[in-house]
């Protein structure tokens, strides 16, 4: 057989970059140009495969170029794929197993692709995930999602494909039923600038995925279980906070009434109460060992609860896809021999805005070009040394520095990160960005305006909030705005707590760190760490494997066949390191083989070799080459292999084979078919012959089991009399601590059951317990004391009513307030505070009073007036005291007249005294309207409820109100200040409180002595 067109002859261009000439980057994109231009899309440098993209379907993948490139040399045919793919063809096989997975494999790439692409500003589809997919077993290895993108878009970018093809494609049932609008502005996650792509359809890309998920396995539950946790994340991006203000001062957050619909539909979806994502989003719980502290959140904080929440959410669906994938088509052999990989990753990232996805994306080509330069540079150079060849030394750039830039566990920028992330105290992007100062600034690839080398400070190219690193392929600047909080991406346990209690099939799976059984207070790693392991686990993987190179190249950005843009091209041949890989080719010899296949495969073409040649295998190849005329300069003996210089003298070395080949296929075919004859002739000699032998197999055998049956016997009651005889001599040893081990649990036992008996009743104020019967249980006998009590008082709280509940609570504030402080406050205990003691709103006397007050009444009650004049307790001519939320009035009790009304606002301080008197001040604030005449001192027997609720107002209204309990105050009469003093005797009308004006400075309370 001809051969029609080799590497070497009839080709377009040159179809081994190392051949060409002259060798420069001009001469590189050109050869590369006239290919694409001939549907030429693959190209050699030695083994490595140049794959332009031709945006256009080509006919190289047929049956029948198939089987014109098996088994045959590297450099028999035009370059193509086909000679790096050929491993998979070897370890496949066929068969209806192969092709239901090999569909399997095909069709879970729209699911995924749904799932982890989006749309850019400069590819139409960009894949956001890296992935590692072992062939020998389908499956998938992901690496990185760009999650942060589920929150927040980049300007001209949209979010996962996954979100647009739902609302476009499902039907109005479904939606319905997920409770979605096909309006995309309705939700805040999806970015509405870039909504619609030129060249997708959504809707239809919709149908392709669902039928995607049905081919590869998906259960119908199971999409419908996905598509509500899609759902789920629109409805969680729609969910906005309120600030409210509490008791204690502080702003907690809250959702707006306008979004509780959205967060009803979210918890209807996950099967989640409403009341704990409430919670979830307004509190956080820090747990250290035996202690948990509950904060609330403010708003930014609610927010940032949020979106860690739909990250997560969505990164965890869809990390639980790929493993959902790879159960479905994985191999159902158990046997494990050999392992084949494709590795599909992102190109070098250079934008105008680079972040962190950019900075750990380059940081993993990074690593990938030092796996390129250890396994194909320096392996070419040091083969060579090691094989005694002579070798001109290369130069090339190992960028082993940038790596350790970036890894180092000490000094690297992503331990720097880790550090600033894990620190106590106030972290920002800044803070982060002066540490790379500090420890970075004199890395000759490091540039920075903050660092201490001067050469950068009046750089305008390199802002302030910016720092550049010198990669491989070029310069790239990098933000460092997101950097702490995209590597935080932190989630609270009470959210993820929250998520665990859902009522749905996938969340418990997707959010197993919710167990309250099995809490882990350890820190969770920061993205940066755990991408950094991914990708050291990665390299261990790639190092202890044979790698073969596909280098792919984009011939354009606009997706178009014919269209060959020089300056893209150039610039991917340039960070991809193909220059320095063709130069270390053409150094030295374009193939080499060890002696001994080279001459088991070359040995027909001489006839010293052939068929066997005894002596070593180098010297038959010498007399091989020898015998063959084969030039000296084309070819050099190694150590242990042959080189060859030019593919064309291997070509040769091919040629003289096959025509060989086909002499010795006669040869081959008589002396068969006379081994064939004879060989059936013998079989049918030796029938009788083989007939007796395996009966006679037969009766040995049967004699064999019954011999080692015999043999079994004997043995295992030998063994079973030498084992108890040995474990006598150990039983009474370990009675002693059975014994004991037992008589304790039989008494832990009666312990527990008695204590069920003898339980006290469910009051919170039954101080029994039972008696401890034993003196070594008496730690946990009192603990178990607590934890009951602390329990029962729970149960007990559980049955208060909202208004029992606000009851108890300004209980509870008058108790801060005066308990230990006020001698009157005992007696005011046991009295329930009713707020309204003259039925104002029922009275028909105070209708025109009620009227007056704008505000709801909180408390209305008969007071005692101090006359400012005379000091007198003016008991005949009470007042009656309002009080709302904005105010207190003083009004005649008689015919309900406002005698005076004073916005709280107005209030300065209010003073009582330690005594069991009824007096209280209400001091005004100087140059109010209010203060005109002075303070106001007033008498009531229910003084520890006015003052109670004063502080709750004053509290909600953050008036600053200050309240005070000294023996003697100062008060504002008209332009006097009178000290009021508080005296104990028995005053002259026998009971009750005596005041009595002394001075114009001084104004004496006698009260009656304990």
């Amino acid at each position: 057989m001809e051969v029609k067109t080799s590497l070497l002859d009839n080709m377009i261009g040159v179809g081994d970059m190392v051949l060409i000439e002259p060798l420069s980057e001009d001469t590189f994109i050109e050869n590369l140009k006239k290919r694409f231009d001939h549907n030429e899309i693959y190209t050699y440098i030695g083994s490595v495969v140049i794959s332009m993209n031709p945006y256009k379907s080509l006919p190289i993948y047929t049956a029948e170029k198939v089987e014109e490139y098996r088994n045959r040399n590297f450099y028999e045919l035009s370059p193509h794929i086909k000679f790096v793919m050929s491993y998979v063809a070897a370890v496949c096989g066929k068969g209806q197993e192969v092709n239901k997975v090999k569909e399997q494999l095909l069709q879970s790439n729209p699911v995924l692709e749904g799932e982890s692409s989006t749309s850019s500003v400069f590819v139409p589809i960009t894949l956001s995930i890296c992935h590692f997919t072992p062939l020998r077993h389908s499956g998938y290895l992901s690496y990185l999602l760009e999650k942060s993108r589920v929150v927040k878009q980049p300007r001209g970018e949209r979010n996962f494909h996954i979100f647009y093809q739902l609302l476009s494609g499902a039907s109005d049932d479904t939606l319905k039923k997920l409770k979605l609008d096909r309006d995309f502005s309705k939700y805040n996650y999806l970015s509405l600038d870039s909504a619609t792509v030129n060249g997708l359809d959504d809707a239809a890309s919709f149908r392709t995925v669902r039928n995607a998920m049905q081919i590869v396995g998906f259960m119908e539950d199971e999409v419908q279980s996905i598509l509500e946790l899609v759902a789920a994340v629109l409805k969680l991006g729609n969910i906005e906070f309120k600030p409210e203000s509490r008791c204690n001062g502080f702003d907690e957050s809250r959702i707006k009434d306008k979004n509780g619909e959205y967060l009803k539909e979210m918890c209807e979806l996950l099967g989640i109460e409403q009341s704990v994502l409430e919670r979830a989003f307004s509190f956080r719980t820090v747990e250290a060992k035996m202690e948990k502290v509950s904060t609330s959140l403010n708003v930014a904080q609610a927010y940032y609860a949020r979106d860690a929440l739909a990250k997560n959410l969505y990164s965890r669906l869809f990390s639980w896809l790929v493993n959902r994938i790879n159960e479905s088509i994985k191999a159902q052999t158990k046997t494990h021999k050999k392992v084949m990989g494709v590795l599909d990753i992102y190109g070098f990232e250079i934008f105008e805005d680079n972040s962190f996805e950019q900075f750990i994306i380059n940081y993993c080509n990074e690593k990938l070009q030092q796996i390129f330069i250890e396994l194909t540079l320096r392996e070419e150079q040091e083969e060579y040394i090691r094989e005694g060849i002579e070798w001109t030394n290369i130069e090339y750039f190992n960028n082993a520095i940038i790596c350790d830039l970036i890894e180092n566990n000490k000094n690297g920028i992503l331990a720097m990160l880790d550090e600033e992330c894990l620190r106590p105290g106030t972290v920002t992007d800044e803070t982060f960005l002066d540490k790379l100062n500090t420890v970075c600034a004199e890395h000759q690839h490091f540039e920075s305006r903050q660092s201490k080398n001067s050469k950068f400070l009046t750089d305008h190219s390199l802002p302030h909030n910016c720092f550049r690193i010198q990669h491989y392929a070029g310069k790239v600047l990098y933000r460092v705005e997101g950097f702490v909080d995209k590597n935080n991406d932190l989630l609270y346990r009470d959210l993820s707590q929250a998520m665990y209690k859902a009522n749905h099939s996938l969340i418990k799976i997707l959010f197993p760190e919710g167990n309250p059984a099995k809490v882990n207070l350890k820190r969770p790693p920061t993205a940066g760490f755990q991408f950094r392991a991914s990708v050291g686990t990665l390299m261990k993987n790639l190092l202890t494997k044979n790698p073969n190179y596909i280098r792919c190249i984009k011939p354009n950005d606009k997706k178009a066949a014919h269209i060959f843009t020089d300056s893209l091209v150039c610039h991917q041949a340039r960070y991809l390191g193909l220059m320095e890989n063709v130069r270390v080719r053409r150094a030295g010899y374009a193939f080499r083989q060890p002696y001994e296949p080279c001459l088991e495969r070359y040995k027909m073409l001489c006839k010293q070799t052939w068929p066997h040649w005894k002596g070593p295998a180098r010297e038959g190849v010498e007399v091989l080459l020898k015998n063959l005329q084969v030039r000296a300069e084309d070819f050099a003996y190694g150590r242990s292999k042959i080189f060859i210089r030019n593919p064309r003298t291997l070509f040769f070395l091919e040629e003289k084979r096959r025509q060989c080949l086909e002499d010795l296929a006669t040869l081959i075919q008589k002396i068969y078919r006379g081994w064939k004859c004879r060989t059936h002739f013998l079989l049918l000699k030796k029938s009788q012959v083989v007939v007796a032998a395996w009966y006679r197999r037969f009766a040995q055998q049967k004699k064999y089991q019954n011999i080692r049956s015999s043999a079994l016997v004997l043995q295992s009651f030998i063994r079973g009399w030498k084992v108890r005889r040995e474990y006598r001599k150990f039983f009474r040893a370990n009675a002693g601590k059975k014994i004991y081990d037992f008589t304790i649990q039989r008494i832990m036992q009666k312990y527990f059951m008695g204590l069920k008996k003898t339980m006290p009743s469910m009051s919170p104020v039954d101080k029994s317990w039972p008696a401890r019967p034993y003196g070594f249980l008496d730690g946990m006998h009192q603990e178990l004391r607590r934890i009951f009590h602390l329990w029962r008082c729970k149960k007990y709280r559980s049955q208060f009513t909202e208004e029992k509940k606000a009851t108890y609570e300004e209980k509870l504030a008058a108790s801060e307030l005066f308990k230990d402080k006020k001698a009157l406050y005992p007696s005011s205990v046991g009295q329930p505070f009713k707020g309204d003691y003259v039925e104002i709103t029922k009275n028909p006397k105070y209708q025109k009073l009620n009227s007056l007050v704008e505000d709801k009444v909180l408390l209305a009650d008969v007071v005692s007036k101090i006359n400012r004049a005379n000091g007198k307790v003016r008991t005949l001519s009470s007042v009656i005291f309002l009080l709302t939320k904005k105010s207190f009035v003083l009004a005649d009790q008689k015919t309900g007249q406002v005698k005076a009304s004073v916005p709280l606002l107005d209030l300065s301080s209010v003073s009582v005294s330690t005594q069991s008197d009824g007096f209280f001040a209400l001091k005004l604030k100087e140059g109010s309207t209010s203060a005109a005449k002075g303070d106001f001192l007033l008498s009531s027997d229910r003084l520890i409820e006015i003052i109670t609720k004063l502080h709750r107002i004053g509290a909600y209204h953050s008036c600053g109100l200050t309240y005070s309990l000294p023996f003697r105050f100062l008060v504002q009469f008209k332009q006097d200040k009178v000290c009021v003093k508080f005296i104990q005797g028995t005053p002259k009308n026998g009971n009750g409180v005596a005041c009595k004006r002394k001075n114009n400075r001084l104004l004496e309370v006698s009260v009656p002595s304990p």
